[in-house]
């Protein structure tokens, strides 16, 4: 339970248009749209700014930036988590989901041992361990299959029923995102700190893994999150036949498809298409696959995620893309949650759960104020020129 609140003298986006006048709670759901009583009521002022459902981030690595902020540098897992769940109300991410890597790669500061640790904390986490986190924490497993323990791992996570979203991965050169030999051994030299010597050698572990193996494991993750309730992604889609393949075992979301024509193919068969809102927002992949905004224009994104940068999710709202400013706003909220299973949330509008964000739009997106579960979660006053 949590007392009355109201947000107010603010231009509202709600799921089909954006009005004047705030938004009252009351239990932790939205009472009341548009003309709000605030008598009795917590009030937050949000004059001259957009009230914006909180933002659901399904895809957000920047945990690992947390935890090792240098090379070599390891924090304690409850600060790296602390940290995190500051950084993203601040950017208005109320709904986090922690895309923790199981893949043995020690020079990344990637494996089974710290994934599974992470996990736990993000499990204690949402018991109310003493952390005091305030957004809505969840784990994102992200599986490697040509690495057979970290298909073990993933497995005994969602026997455990510590997984709240799970995707399948394969890093290994001509699938992918990794074109080739060359743009594989570009990737681990340059963002994990590994000899060319090294990545030579990754190459020719992951890639003497029979298709079939890999299959055969992609399979098993995915009868397991199925039986687990789990929503289950793919990453770095690329071929029709495989995007097939996985959409008639159960995979609903197509993380990052590859090319125009994969994300149009995966959106055909009822996938959600999700990209990366840093691609959007810096107007380019880093890997030169296929841009967002050409994918947007060709509507065939259906969410964003926040990848490596939080900050670009807000961000990524405000980029003109010709469309109306409700239908950006749900790229990042109403559809992300749905595809995740939680239809409670992403959308103002009574009986939804009471998580917003106040952005003040100008002369960048910043968010003044947020609301988690209908309690004040994050207050930003920004000084401005008298």
């Amino acid at each position: 339970m949590s007392d009355p609140l109201v947000v107010d003298n603010g231009r509202v986006v709600t799921p089909d248009r954006v009005l004047e006048g705030g938004v009252s709670v009351e239990d932790g759901r939205i009472a009341a749209v548009g003309a709000v009583d605030e008598a009795g009521a917590r009030r937050i002022d949000a004059r001259g700014q957009l009230v914006v459902p909180g933002l659901v981030d399904l895809h957000g690595d920047d945990i690992e930036s947390q935890l090792h902020p240098r090379a070599g540098a390891r924090m304690d897992t409850r600060l790296a988590l602390a940290a995190a769940d500051r950084a993203n109300l601040a950017a208005g991410i109320t709904t986090k989901f922690h895309a923790v890597s199981f893949e043995q790669d020690d020079d990344a500061n990637r494996s089974p041992a710290l994934a599974a640790e992470l996990t736990a904390a993000v499990d204690r986490a949402g018991d109310g361990d003493g952390i005091g986190l305030v957004a809505d924490h969840r784990l994102h497993a992200r599986c490697e299959v040509t690495q057979q323990a970290c298909v073990e791992a993933v497995d005994a996570v969602l026997r455990a029923g510590d997984a709240d979203l799970v995707s399948v991965m394969s890093h290994i050169p001509g699938k992918g995102q990794f074109r080739d030999q060359e743009a594989f051994v570009e990737y681990y030299r340059n963002a994990t700190d590994h000899t060319v010597e090294e990545a030579h050698e990754m190459i020719e572990q992951r890639g003497s893994v029979p298709m079939g193996t890999l299959r055969d494991r992609v399979d098993r993750i995915v009868e397991r999150a199925r039986a687990a309730g789990v929503v289950v992604a793919s990453h770095d889609d690329e071929q029709p036949a495989e995007i097939d393949r996985l959409a008639d075992n159960g995979v609903a979301i197509s993380e990052y498809p590859i090319t125009l024509a994969a994300a149009e193919h995966a959106q055909k068969r009822g996938l959600t298409v999700a990209m990366g809102a840093p691609n959007l927002v810096r107007g380019e992949s880093q890997w030169g696959n296929l841009r967002t905004a050409e994918a947007i224009e060709a509507g065939t994104v259906d969410a964003l995620v926040a990848d490596y940068h939080p900050p670009s999710l807000l961000a990524a709202v405000f980029v003109d893309t010709g469309e109306p400013l409700p239908e950006r706003v749900a790229r990042v909220t109403a559809r992300p949650a749905a595809a995740a299973g939680l239809p409670d949330r992403g959308r103002i509008e009574p009986g939804a759960r009471a998580d917003l964000a106040v952005v003040d739009p100008e002369p960048t997106p910043t968010v003044t104020a947020a609301v988690v579960g209908g309690r004040p979660a994050y207050r930003a006053d920004p000084a401005r020129p008298r």
